[in-house]
Parts: structure tokens; sequence; C-alpha cells
């Protein structure tokens, strides 16, 4: 019998096995932030235990409130900084070279197709685009991982997500994403791994299929993982050249980790996306998706493009072709947050920051702030936003806000109109 890409992964890290089907597997990379890794750090020095197991594994980025907006805050970093320093982890990124940690660890060539990875962050499952098995952990996990570079978790079943179809111009990743979601709900797959697999992913770049996996949390799996092909070997092409004659051969290593045709999934799923529109949430669940025709006129009162979700340069380029010689609604305060510093590096040398800006955008450095409500775009009570992130829980980006999660291009045409809109990229374009 065949077996899954997770299975292939579970076996290869396994370390012990200590009853049923709990697994203790060997860490290939834990990665850190400065808000849930300081509390870990602070238990392990009171324990006695203020160690790592290895530093060259561990990455770390303060990137959730960058800079620091008040002395708590400033603390949370100072550990994690002095943390670092402590144990030489070479890999940390502070102040000035510091981005959103699901990008900028991909960025730096950190993930590899059949790694383990943790952290004590629910879209830590975002590294599985590359085919790894990615997973966010609590603290005593993460404490764990850390001091002994290990992780036990139970052997999770795969839910196979198969997407056909094209696209129609004006849909995206976001979009197919929220569509699965709203298919599965919230529990769909919990405690599975979500295999996203079809033509339509075939074609995908990594950030695209990155986005994909970021939310595969927000249906209940623990990872949601892309098979690893060329389009994964060329992306760390020029991390991983001395370690391969070629391309080709790397792809035949990590090929090794792909699902084998027979292998068995607990749930499997088709979805034809040709006949996709772009998608919006409504409610405070990420399931409560709707088209956004069905949106439409929808007031807001803030536009946040960013996130671990929505941040790279693909998706700011996006929102800038919507925006580019227009002016964003007197009504809307819109916000763009790169999510590293290349990204917004090369936003600039593309022209994309000009655009922004000139369309009444605020562009701020790269964070996370905004889109768990900590800073740089907290809503006030009552207040509306249309957002690129991840979550529309209740209370999510402020007490008392309203989320509604799209796409950069709806959001963009969002700004624009100062209420929920499709994007000209779509409305422009004949019905299929």
């Amino acid at each position: 019998m065949g077996k899954t890409i997770a299975e292939k992964i579970f076996d290869t890290h396994l370390v012990d096995a200590p009853f049923g089907d709990v697994s203790v597997l060997r860490l290939d990379r834990v990665f850190c932030h400065e808000i849930t890794t300081p509390t870990a750090i602070q238990d392990l020095v009171a324990r006695g235990k203020d160690r790592v197991f290895d530093p060259d594994k561990i990455k770390a980025v303060i990137d959730h409130v960058t800079p620091a907006k008040d002395s708590k805050t400033a603390m949370q970093g100072k550990i994690l900084r002095e943390w670092a320093r402590r144990h030489k982890i070479k890999d940390f990124f502070d102040i000035g070279n510091n981005g959103v940690c699901h990008a900028i660890f991909p960025e730096k060539g950190f993930v590899r197709p059949g790694f383990t990875i943790i952290m004590g962050d629910s879209h830590t499952c975002t590294h599985g685009a590359f085919g790894a098995f990615a997973a966010g952990v609590g603290t005593t996990d993460l404490e764990v991982g850390i001091l002994k570079g290990v992780c036990t978790f139970k052997k999770p079943e795969t839910y196979r997500m198969n997407i056909t179809g094209e696209l129609r111009p004006g849909v995206y990743a976001k979009d197919i994403i929220l569509e699965v979601i709203r298919q599965i709900t919230v529990n769909g797959a919990t405690n599975m791994v979500i295999e996203f697999a079809g033509p339509v992913v075939d074609k995908m770049n990594m950030d695209q299929r990155m986005t994909l996996s970021n939310m595969a949390v927000e249906a209940g799996a623990t990872s949601g993982i892309c098979l690893p092909d060329m389009t994964t070997v060329e992306y760390l092409w020029p991390f991983i050249k001395d370690e391969f004659d070629s391309p080709e051969a790397a792809l035949e290593e990590y090929s090794k980790y792909c699902s084998d045709d027979d292998a068995v999934y607990a749930e499997t799923r088709t979805i034809d996306v040709s006949g996709l529109e772009p998608q919006v949430t409504f409610g405070f669940k990420p399931d409560n998706v709707k088209p956004v025709a069905q949106m439409e006129n929808t007031p807001v009162d803030q536009v946040y493009i960013g996130s671990c979700t929505n941040g790279r340069l693909e998706d700011l380029r996006v929102a800038a072709q919507v925006l580019k010689g227009k002016k964003i609604s007197d009504r809307v305060r819109g916000i763009v947050s790169p999510a590293t510093p290349d990204i917004f590096s090369a936003a600039l040398d593309e022209g994309l920051i000009k655009i922004f800006m000139d369309a009444g955008f605020c562009v701020t450095n790269p964070t996370c702030g905004a889109c768990l409500g900590m800073s740089n775009g907290v809503l006030a009570e009552g207040e509306v936003a249309a957002t690129t992130t991840n979550r529309n829980f209740n209370g999510r980006m402020g007490k008392g806000g309203m989320v509604h999660l799209m796409s950069p291009a709806t959001a963009a045409a969002t700004a624009l109109k100062g209420e929920i809109a499709n994007s000209e990229l779509f409305s422009n374009q004949e019905a299929i």
C-alpha cells in the first residue's frame, strides 16, 4: 500500500513511537517570533534548561509588533534578542532586517521538501507549500523543540484536495482557498493534513501555493502540503545549487517524498474552479464565504493589504494594477505592508510603492501587527475592514471590529469604491 507525503515525512523523521499512533519526530527547523517564544524561553531559564538543540536549525524574527509599541512589546523583543545572542543563533532578524515570519523564512531558503518544522504560530502550515510538514504548536511543544529538537504528533490522516479547471481572469489563490474552506467548513480537516494537488496547483508559483497552505489551518488542518516539483526546485535553486549537480537531480531527490499513486486518503474532494468568482468572507468564521458580487455595496472603513497570506510581491503587483492612476475613497483608510524588506525594496524599484502612495495608501514597514489587532492598523469598535489577511474572528483586528477576507485585487477595488467590490480585472471579463 502506498503512502502520502505526510506519512513519508513521518517515517523518515521518526525517533520514537511511545504508544498508539503517537510519533516523536526529529525536527529540521524550529522557527520563533517575539510573541510566543519569550514565554518558552523564560520557562526554560526558570527550569535551569537555558539551552538550544542546534543554533543553526533555529530561526528567529521580531515581526508581530515591530518596532515595539509599548514597554511590554519592547520587553518581548528584548527577551528574544538576548536569547538569540546568548545562543549564537545567527539567523535572527531584528528591526530593519525583519519581515513577516512565514514570508521571510521561505525567502531566505530555510524550508525544504521533506522537512519537519514547528513554530508557536498557527500559520506555520504555510511552509507546507514546499512539501514540508509544518505545524503550529503550543508553548510546551515549542520548549521541547528548542531544547531537544523533537516534537510529538499524532500521526495525521490526509485530506486530498484536487483543484481542477481554469481560473477566470481576476480570480486568485486566495479565492480558491476561501472556496475550499467554504465547502469543507472550519472543522472539515481537523487533525488532518490537507494535500493540495491537481492541474491548477501544478501551474501555481510558490507564492500562490503558500497562500493555499497558509489558510489550511482555517479548515482545522494541522498542515497544508503541496507536492514538490520543478517549480519548488527553481524557487530553492539559489540556496541548494551547491547540494545538487542540477535542478533535475534535486527534483529526483525531492520527488521521493511525493505521495504514491496508491496512497490511501481519509477524504478526497475535487473542486473545479472554472466558474469560480472572487470570494469574500462575512460573519466571524472563515467558512462564512460568498461571491463578492453578493456582498457589493457593503461599506468599509479600512482596507489592509499585507500579511503572511497576501503580502508578497505578486500580491502587491496585482493590487497596484487595480489602483494605478486612481484615488481611494475618502471614507477609507488604506494600509499596505510589504511582507519582507526584500519585497518592499522590489516594490519600490518597480514603482509599486509610489502607486500605493499616490492612491492614498499608508505604506508601513513589514509587520504582522494589523492582522491580529496589535499595531499598525487596529480597528475601532464598530469599524469594518476589507483585508487580505487570514482570519475574520470577532475582534481579530480590534475589539468590536468586523473583518472581511479577500484577495489583493478585491481589496484594492474595495478601497477605490469605499464598499466591497469586484476588481475590473474580473468584472470587465465576460463570464464563462
